[in-house]
């Protein structure tokens, strides 16, 4: 029996907001959405050329107030070819929110609080 990771699911509070965070951010695109047909739920398919993996962001129409996250202690991490641009960028966008030079890694934070972290190299 084989298993393949497919995709990581976040709730969000502001579905464009947070598309136009990813994308800008870390690249990643619009692949595929399902809606509700009651209009109760979004869920958007994130994706890359780099990988088949996906990120699902999952808008909620009931939910009325930003997720609480807790410690923040999970994160989905990304790693890029060209580490110093990608700092620049998060640094220019204000969304770095933990760094760590002796292990050569940073994390951004998007929207709704959860933790990217960014590693050098692919």
């Amino acid at each position: 029996m084989n298993f393949k990771m497919i995709h990581e699911n976040y709730n969000v509070f502001d579905l464009q907001k947070s598309i136009a965070f990813y994308e800008k951010a870390l690249g990643l695109t619009e692949k595929r959405r399902k809606e509700a047909p009651d209009g109760s739920f979004i869920i958007v398919y994130l994706g890359s050329t780099q990988s088949d993996f996906e990120l699902e962001l999952t808008w909620m129409r009931d939910m009325k107030r930003p997720y609480e996250l807790g410690d923040c202690e999970f994160h989905l991490a990304f790693r890029t070819d060209d580490y110093e641009a990608a700092h620049r960028l998060h640094e220019e966008m204000g969304c770095i929110c933990y760094e760590n030079p002796q292990m050569g890694i940073y994390f951004i934070k998007d929207p709704d609080g959860y933790w990217l972290e960014i590693l050098p190299g692919l």
